[in-house]
């Protein structure tokens, strides 16, 4: 990434400014601690991807994290794809946690052991809040585990649309209702029981709701299918009828309009992952719209259709651009895409920063936060560089990306 004087003016900045990450899978501090955790552990999650495709079987990375096999090894099978994949945006975070949080500037042959046994001796009670209050100087995590958890205010709970509006059997229904102490019949009893889940996620501090821009967002939504549908499932008589995605449509749209209600965010998670053809966002393009009145994050910049999601955020009032994720995915894409959609977009519409970890490698969020910083100052010192805009406005600027508007957005507490 190019740097200039103004480039390390503003991450000197930003690194005294506090965070609110828009996006993480940190469950509870205990699920850390339950780990058995070493040097191979850095480079767990996004990393599969990359190892895979370097030529690691499944099973090879599945095995780099059994602690019953010795960690060297386990370091002997990851140690020839490790050149193939140092350089690579997912693998940064894991160097720089080894450096920030252990001591070591590299991993390598002379450092995994010692480094192992850093890390085991700091897998101790409060390492979310030296990490990520101390170091990252993060007041919130907005965290997606399938659980309520808060760990002290120092993560804030977003959960699952599909928990309510994918229904598959008969027996999936009678569950809901139970854990509601409900009685479902018809499709309006079901419907007011996603209203009264949504309202008792809110009561426990949930600030929103997760949905995929998928096909079945577009699905025809009727009335009269959904109702006959859903009572094919409810009485058992076909757990898997023809018109179910009708089904899921109007159960989407009766919650997307209950969120408008109850003032939840609808987080959107938009391209990355598996086969992203079905997860293009413009499956997005006529649900936005059609619930004026509800918030949506929409996650990742749809990568890799960062363009379409910078007009999608251009047309729709109710769309905020969510960079989580992205720093690490593509460094260079993040940067030309921030760059265009600050010529598309009102600077309250952009969210900066979202680490996107799970609580086995939570010293990663540091590392994407650095990446991050670098990001948003490579695109705003070009700015200042060239007389396109002042110092000062560029420091409210990355304020705004990186606190003030997921603050607005959520409607935070903090």
């Amino acid at each position: 990434m190019d740097r200039s004087v103004t480039h390390a003016r503003l991450i000197e900045a930003m690194s005294e400014m506090d965070i609110i990450d828009a996006h993480e899978h940190l469950g509870p501090e205990q699920d850390r601690l339950d780990i058995q955790v070493d040097a191979l552990h850095l480079f767990g999650h996004y990393c599969r991807t990359d190892l895979i495709c370097a030529g690691m079987s499944p099973d090879q990375y599945d095995g780099l994290f059994d602690t019953s096999i010795p960690i060297d090894k386990r370091w002997t099978t990851f140690r020839p794809f490790l050149p193939h994949i140092r350089h690579c945006g997912y693998a940064r975070p894991a160097f720089e946690a080894a450096r920030k949080f252990y001591g070591f500037d590299d991993v390598n042959d002379e450092t995994y052991r010692p480094l192992s046994e850093r890390m085991a001796a700091e897998n101790t009670p409060g390492i979310y809040r030296r990490i990520l209050r101390n170091e990252c100087r993060i007041v919130t995590a907005l965290t997606q585990c399938g659980r309520v958890v808060s760990e002290a205010g120092l993560l804030t709970p977003l959960l699952h649309m599909a928990y309510y509006a994918e229904v598959g059997s008969a027996e999936q229904i009678e569950q809901r209702a139970a854990e509601r102490c409900a009685t479902v019949e018809r499709i309006d009893d079901y419907v007011a029981l996603i209203r009264q889940g949504l309202q008792e996620w809110k009561a426990d501090g949930v600030v929103g709701i997760k949905m995929m821009s998928t096909p079945a967002a577009e699905a025809v939504e009727d009335e009269k299918i959904a109702t006959q549908a859903f009572a094919r499932i409810r009485d058992g008589a076909d757990p898997d009828p023809p018109d179910k995605s009708a089904l899921y449509a109007y159960l989407m749209h009766e919650t997307l309009d209950m969120c408008g209600e109850l003032d939840l965010v609808v987080a959107v998670h938009m391209g990355m992952w598996g086969d992203f053809r079905t997860l293009d966002p413009q499956w997005m393009i006529t649900v936005l719209p059609r619930h004026p009145e509800t918030r949506f994050d929409l996650y990742h910049m749809g990568m890799p259709w960062v363009r379409v999601v910078g007009v999608i955020g251009k047309n729709n009032p109710n769309a905020w651009m969510n960079l989580c994720w992205t720093h690490i995915i593509s460094p260079r894409m993040t940067v030309s895409a921030l760059d265009e959609y600050i010529d598309l977009i009102p600077l309250n519409k952009i969210i900066g920063f979202g680490g996107d970890y799970s609580s086995r490698c939570v010293e990663k969020v540091y590392g994407h936060l650095l990446m991050a910083r670098e990001n948003i100052a490579a695109v705003l010192g070009k700015r200042i560089d060239r007389g396109a805009m002042g110092f000062d406005e560029a420091i409210e600027i990355c304020r705004l990306w990186l606190y003030e508007n997921p603050k607005q957005l959520y409607r935070l507490s903090v």
